[in-house]
C-alpha cells in the first residue's frame, strides 16, 4: 500500500468530518451545503465549492468509492504534481463538473418548462407550482402534462447535487495521461487492465449514461454530466502540464 500524501490526507479528513457532520445536523446541512438549482431557493454561491465535501446519508457507498478513489489515485498524482498544481486541478475539475451539469440542468428545466407553457399552463403556475414543492414537497398536477415531464421539471428543480465525484473523476483523468500504462485490477476480473483502458471505459460509460438516461452503475439520479465535466477538465489541465513539462518548474 502507497504512503497517503499530505493533501489527500487533508481531503479525507474534511470530507469526513462534512459527511458526518451531515449525518447529525441532517437535511439542513444540505440545505445549506449541497449544490442546488441556481433558480432554487436553496441556492447559495459558496455551494460549488461546499458541494464537493457532502455525500449521500442515504448510502455508505457513496463516499467510500470516493475517498477509496481519491487515496489510490490522488496519492500517486500528488506525487507526481505538487501539492499546490494537485489542489488545482482537484478543485478545478470540481468546478468544471458544476458547471457542465449546471448547463445541463437549465436545459432539462427549460425543456420541460416550455412544455409546460405549450400546453396552456402560465408561468404563474409553474411558479406556484416549484414554490409549492419547495415549501411542502406536494404539487399540482395538470392532466394535460405527462408524469415524466413534471419529474424532469421538479427533479431539476428540487434534487441537489452532492459528492467529490466531480473532482475524483478528474484525478483519474490526470491519472490515465500521467501513468496511461499502468495496470490496475478491479474486484472479479482477474486480469490487470492498463489505466488508460480501464479509466477511458469508465469515462465513456458515464458518457453513455449521460447520453441515454440508462444507469449501468449507482442509481438512477446519479450525475453523469458532473462526472464527465471533471474528466474533461482534468484531461485538458495535465494533458497541457506534461506537454509543457511543468515537472521542470514545479510548484511549492
Amino acid at each position: 500500500m502507497q504512503q497517503i500524501t499530505p493533501t489527500v490526507k487533508t481531503l479525507l479528513i474534511v470530507n469526513i468530518i462534512f459527511f458526518v457532520g451531515s449525518q447529525v445536523i441532517g437535511d439542513y446541512a444540505y440545505k445549506v451545503f449541497a449544490l442546488w438549482f441556481p433558480e432554487n431557493p436553496n441556492f447559495g454561491f459558496w455551494q460549488i465549492f461546499s458541494h464537493m465535501f457532502m455525500h449521500s446519508q442515504e448510502t455508505l457507498s457513496h463516499i467510500l468509492f470516493n475517498m477509496f478513489a481519491l487515496y489510490i489515485f490522488g496519492s500517486a498524482l500528488e506525487n507526481y504534481l505538487g501539492q499546490q498544481r494537485f489542489l488545482f486541478l482537484y478543485f478545478s475539475a470540481g468546478l468544471g463538473a458544476a458547471g457542465l451539469q449546471i448547463l445541463f440542468s437549465y436545459y432539462n428545466f427549460n425543456d420541460a418548462y416550455q412544455y409546460y407553457i405549450d400546453q396552456g399552463v402560465s408561468a404563474g403556475e409553474i411558479s406556484d407550482l416549484l414554490a409549492s414543492v419547495v415549501e411542502t414537497g406536494q404539487y399540482r398536477v395538470f392532466s394535460q402534462i405527462p408524469q415524466d415531464v413534471t419529474d424532469q421539471l421538479l427533479g431539476t428543480y428540487v434534487v441537489p447535487m452532492v459528492g467529490a465525484s466531480g473532482a475524483i473523476f478528474g484525478v483519474l483523468a490526470a491519472f490515465a495521461i500521467v501513468y496511461p500504462n499502468m495496470p490496475l485490477f478491479i474486484i472479479f476480473i482477474p486480469i490487470p487492465i492498463k489505466a488508460k483502458y480501464l479509466i477511458g471505459g469508465y469515462f465513456l460509460i458515464n458518457v453513455f449514461s449521460a447520453l441515454s438516461g440508462v444507469s449501468l452503475f449507482g442509481p438512477s439520479n446519479t450525475a453523469y454530466w458532473a462526472h464527465i465535466g471533471g474528466a474533461i477538465i482534468g484531461f485538458i489541465m495535465m494533458w497541457y502540464w506534461k506537454k509543457n513539462q511543468f515537472n521542470y518548474n514545479r510548484w511549492n
